[in-house]
């Protein structure tokens, strides 16, 4: 391991830092640092340091910078054709939507690109499924949503969303929105009326900070919308494709959800694709030129997806990120009291609170990325840990030596 050994920036990552501040809008803040190249766990600085990745892009490189299989199949596509849009079919797309069918146990997939358009598109389909077959009066179908949910930026999203920095000065907001506390079902319960057309809630909260919901929730949210004929609807969008040591968080309570969203890591790391999947009485609702995307179910993304349901239909990486998360998990929890206050964790994905008197949240991301760690910090005092599901036990276990360190100051 060749970790960074200083946390001062050297000249020419300050030259290239300030090119950015000067041209690119500063809706990110992002760590001091340069990141030329990637591998596996590791990506490099423009001066050649090494950094251990555990952030993964927030879920998209569940298999890690440069998966071979997936860089092969991207680069065999990118030879024979990579756009066609949906006016035509391609010979890519339905390899990649059966796949994904099965994997979901679902009838249809709609493609779409990033996971806020999956979001929407599930939002746009439980009011259609609300309409047309539930026979909710036009225009007064309502979901049901979490408080500290992340779903997305887009306007409509962010409509529902209690982050301040999320939220304000972005309105006026759509409505037909009603939030609840999350991990609490029987809110979910009394808030649904005649016009509810679905729950939307994530599994896990990534965004909030690895937030896991009370044993059953999941469970009895199904129950609930059972009873109502209300959709379930999962964001399973971070959660989801083997980050928790299953294929989608809800596999942790034998739940299946009327609908799943899904993107990031369904891009394999190389390029956004998202879907949403359903079963032909809830999906079926969308008719041709209702919704679509140039770009959603491109003959490149569908070949990159359909090598990553592949690689999940095998279970591999179900089965690392269980027995790694529980290796994570308890590395992590001798730290409670040391510098932390309280830790989540689910499978390969984690959730820290720093101790105040340590530090926020940033600062210490900041000192691991002094030490060759990068994470990301979130909500003031917490850092998230996510790396790529092809990490070794043994850099795990590097990484948390130079929190320690970090942590005892």
């Amino acid at each position: 391991m060749t970790p960074a050994t200083s946390p001062s920036l050297d000249t020419a990552t300050i030259r290239v830092i300030g090119a950015e501040g000067e041209h690119l809008a500063h809706n990110y803040n992002p760590l001091p640092v340069v990141i030329s190249r990637g591998e596996g766990a590791w990506v490099t600085d423009v001066e050649g340091k090494r950094y251990l990745d555990l952030l993964s892009a927030y879920s998209a490189l569940n298999f890690g910078h440069l998966h071979p299989a997936l860089v092969a199949v991207a680069q065999e596509q990118l030879q024979r054709l990579t756009l066609t849009s949906r006016a035509y079919h391609n010979d890519q797309l339905v390899e990649f939507s059966a796949g994904l069918a099965k994997l979901c146990g679902k009838d249809l997939v709609l493609p779409m690109n990033t996971g806020a358009e999956a979001v929407e598109t599930g939002i746009k389909v439980a009011r259609a499924w609300a309409y047309r077959v539930k026979g909710v009066p036009a225009g007064a179908a309502r979901i049901i949503v979490a408080g500290g949910n992340f779903h997305g930026r887009t306007t409509t999203i962010v409509g529902f969303s209690d982050d301040p920095d999320a939220h304000d000065a972005f309105g006026p907001y759509g409505p037909g929105f009603v939030q609840v506390p999350f991990g609490d079902a029987e809110a979910i319960a009394e808030a649904i009326d005649e016009n509810t057309a679905a729950v939307l809630i994530e599994p896990i909260q990534g965004e909030a900070g690895v937030v896991i919901p009370p044993e059953g929730f999941l469970r009895r949210v199904r129950e609930i919308c059972t009873e109502n004929n209300v959709l379930f609807i999962a964001d399973e969008i971070q959660s989801g494709l083997g980050r928790v040591g299953e294929t989608f968080a809800c596999d942790r309570e034998g739940v299946v959800p009327d609908v799943y969203l899904l993107g990031k890591a369904l891009g394999g790391g190389i390029l956004p694709v998202s879907a949403v999947v359903a079963d032909r009485d809830v999906l079926g609702v969308i008719k041709p030129g209702e919704h679509g995307s140039t770009f959603g179910g491109n003959p490149l993304a569908a070949a990159v997806g359909a090598r990553v349901v592949e690689m999940l239909a095998s279970g591999e990486f179900q089965t690392r990120g269980k027995a790694l998360g529980e290796h994570l998990e308890k590395k992590l929890q001798e730290l409670v009291g040391n510098g932390v206050t309280a830790v989540r964790v689910a499978g390969l994905w984690a959730g820290v609170d720093i101790d105040p008197g340590v530090g926020t949240g940033r600062e210490v991301a900041e000192r691991l990325l002094a030490r060759g760690v990068l994470v990301k910090d979130t909500h003031g005092a917490t850092i998230r840990i996510a790396p790529p599901l092809t990490i070794r036990a043994t850099e795990l276990d590097w990484a948390i030596e130079q929190l320690k360190v970090v942590l005892a100051g």
